[in-house]
């Protein structure tokens, strides 16, 4: 028995923002002139449905992403932590996070989340600057990112996380500056920093296709993580994870399952699992997914059993993006053989009998794993 980790999916946004991609909703998209209450009625009782079927080992992490979760009201999402406690068990000192909207939570309802079992809260502030979150087209207002960390801290959370994105059309790095330094200021114990990807089909891909804003070039976007990583560095908190930095303790357990390509189960529309080897997710729209579980089917999508290859070149994918980075033993004499010349050339060590990448490998590591799983 190894211990399991879940992942709870919440589809449902009160607005999409212009960079968005994510499988989530609008109610108005779902349902014309629908509001939450209406769409979400029922979208509860089909994730405790179809967490019948989910593994019974016992549970370390629970994380509630979106969509915007924090939409919800606590009663509701705790209906789903009950009910994986019951199914599974849950291990002493279990991470369970909540993704929030600063603009979406008041100090009664942070209240309520850690009564109902929450213990890490993770706000999306994106950016402090008024300009760059007019691109990304977000409606928080960044003075109340500070007033929900605080609020989050006095209810009782004790690992409190910001994400933040950089790179959007417009930026400068000393926009990007004040968002990290504001970000540093709050009373947290995480951040995450993750470079903008603008996906085809967003509003935000439009803008620039028709050339109303253009996107930072890669030296910028260079100059922008080396920035986030030396401020978080000099804040005690140090990176474990290519887009992650925390102070000690208050690493993310739950997506280190994942880097550690660990079991997870996935619960929701579009939500992915990873079981034995093999990889399966549900179908995306909530509608279609509610359907298949009340009708006693099954939600899955596809699904696909990995082969030994993939699972050794996954985990060196994975592996390398981590602090502690990957052993030699995981590494064939040829994939020992194309990293002497990136060690020669400053950008991974080679010590202990183990490949890390420094600060400036980071900004290629996508590359380094290209040629290292080709």
């Amino acid at each position: 028995m190894t211990d399991l980790s879940i992942y709870v999916h919440i589809p449902y946004c009160i607005k999409r923002c212009g960079y968005c991609d994510f499988n989530t909703y609008t109610p108005s998209e779902l349902q014309d002139g629908a509001t939450l209450e209406i769409v979400s009625a029922d979208y509860i009782d089909a994730v405790i449905q179809e967490l019948q079927r989910a593994p019974k080992d016992v549970v370390s992490t629970i994380f509630f992403g979106g969509g915007t979760p924090s939409l919800l009201p606590a009663k509701d999402l705790g209906r789903v932590i009950t009910a994986i406690r019951k199914h599974n068990g849950l291990r002493d000192g279990a991470e369970i996070t909540l993704e929030a909207n600063p603009d979406s939570v008041t100090p009664e309802k942070l209240a309520e989340y850690i009564s109902v079992g929450f213990n890490r809260i993770s706000f999306g502030a994106q950016s402090f600057v008024p300009n760059v979150l007019a691109t990304l087209d977000r409606t928080h207002n960044p003075d109340n990112v500070k007033k929900a960390v605080d609020a989050a801290r006095a209810a009782g959370f004790s690992s409190i996380s910001i994400d933040l994105i950089y790179g959007t059309p417009g930026e400068s790095l000393d926009d990007w500056r004040i968002t990290v330094e504001s970000a540093l200021a709050l009373d947290i114990d995480h951040i995450s920093a993750y470079a903008l990807i603008v996906e085809t089909g967003t509003k935000l891909a439009a803008q620039i296709k028709r050339g109303d804003i253009s996107m930072p070039d890669d030296d910028a976007m260079a100059d922008m993580y080396l920035l986030v990583d030396s401020l978080c560095e000099a804040h005690g908190m140090s990176w474990y994870e290519l887009s992650n930095w925390s102070k000690p303790g208050h690493e993310c357990k739950h997506n280190i399952a994942y880097w550690h390509n660990a079991q997870w189960w996935g619960l929701g529309p579009g939500a992915h699992s990873h079981i034995n080897g093999e990889r399966f997710w549900n179908v995306k729209h909530p509608s279609a997914y509610k359907t298949r579980v009340f009708a006693g089917d099954s939600p899955i999508h596809e699904s696909e059993k990995l082969t030994e290859e993939q699972i050794s070149d996954e985990k060196i994918m994975l592996s390398i993006r981590m602090r502690e980075g990957i052993s030699y033993d995981d590494l064939a004499p040829h994939h020992l053989e194309r990293l002497a010349n990136y060690k020669e050339n400053g950008y991974v060590s080679l010590h202990d009998d183990r490949v890390t990448l420094t600060p400036v490998g980071r900004l290629i590591a996508d590359r380094i794993v290209r040629e290292l799983v080709m």
